[in-house]
């Protein structure tokens, strides 16, 4: 059942993201996320940008990606386990929750991960280098009052 695609953002929301960040992949040249093998579940996001975590610290990656999905999914993000058990690396929010309709948003649903490094000594992830992975999920709904808020912004924007 496909329920899904990965597309780029456009180039001025890639760099309007990616601030003053230097030697980075072009949006265009940036890998669309992808599975490894036909039994994984998680398709695997490319860092376009070296970046290095201080330790104790936290860093942005922006990937250049957004995810177009059917209502009723959900993309949800961890690090690859390599950097969760070697390097104890987390998401900052735990898991990432990418909203079906979060490439409505006005940042163009630019994904962006935000990873933590608990360890004494800076991380560093390679540009190119495969990083975190997306599970996409199937969700229920309880019964609500269908009085929703139009969505406007990217991370964490809803109910703001």
């Amino acid at each position: 059942m496909r329920i899904a695609r990965f597309l780029h953002v456009s180039e001025a929301q890639y760099i309007r993201d990616m601030g003053t960040r230097q030697d980075v992949l072009p949006v265009e040249e940036i890998p669309l996320p992808k599975r490894s093998t036909r039994g994984s579940a998680g398709y695997d996001f490319v860092s376009p940008v070296k970046t290095v975590i201080p330790a104790g610290g936290q860093a942005v990656i922006p990937t250049g990606i957004r995810c177009e999905m059917e209502e009723g999914w959900v993309l949800m993000l961890f690090p690859r386990s390599g950097l969760g058990f070697r390097y104890q690396t987390r998401l900052s929010n735990t898991v990432g929750i990418i909203d079906s309709d979060y490439a409505l948003a006005d940042n163009e649903g630019h994904i962006q991960v935000s990873l933590r490094n608990p360890l004494d000594r800076e991380l560093e992830i390679g540009k190119g280098e495969r990083f975190c992975q997306g599970i996409f999920l199937p969700y229920g709904l309880a019964e609500e009052e269908a009085d929703f808020a139009q969505r406007k912004g990217g991370m964490g924007s809803t109910g703001k």
